[in-house]
């Protein structure tokens, strides 16, 4: 009886290393995603107070070169849209974030009276 006791925790040996190898990835998969919905979830917010800035300088008759520039220190890489409707100045800041190897694209939006009231 103490022999078969024996050979049977024998033939568990390595099994917890095994188990171990096989759920790893998984964990360091599952911490990759929610790091980078965070950095995500940053960027857009980043974005939305950069179209908000960007929004009060365009009401207020800044070239659009310079709220280009002020894009450009915030955020980096990002697109600009610009549109004009009833009395507003509204911009979008669009900005592209890589999670896990796949581009997701993140924006913002902001209106401002046009006259910079």
């Amino acid at each position: 009886m103490i022999t078969a006791l024996r050979a049977r925790r024998r033939n568990d040996r390595g099994a917890v290393t095994a188990e171990i190898a096989v759920g790893l990835p998984a964990v360091v998969v599952v911490l990759a995603a929610c790091l980078g919905g965070l950095g995500l979830a940053t960027s857009q917010l980043r974005a939305h107070d950069t179209a908000a800035d960007a929004a009060r300088l365009l009401s207020r008759g800044e070239p659009v070169a310079a709220v280009e520039q002020l894009i450009a220190r915030s955020l980096g890489a990002a697109d600009l849209v610009i549109t004009r409707p009833a009395g507003l100045v509204c911009a979008t800041v669009i900005v592209e974030q890589r999670v896990m190897l796949i581009p997701l694209q993140v924006s913002g939006a902001s209106c401002a009276l046009a006259d910079g009231r």
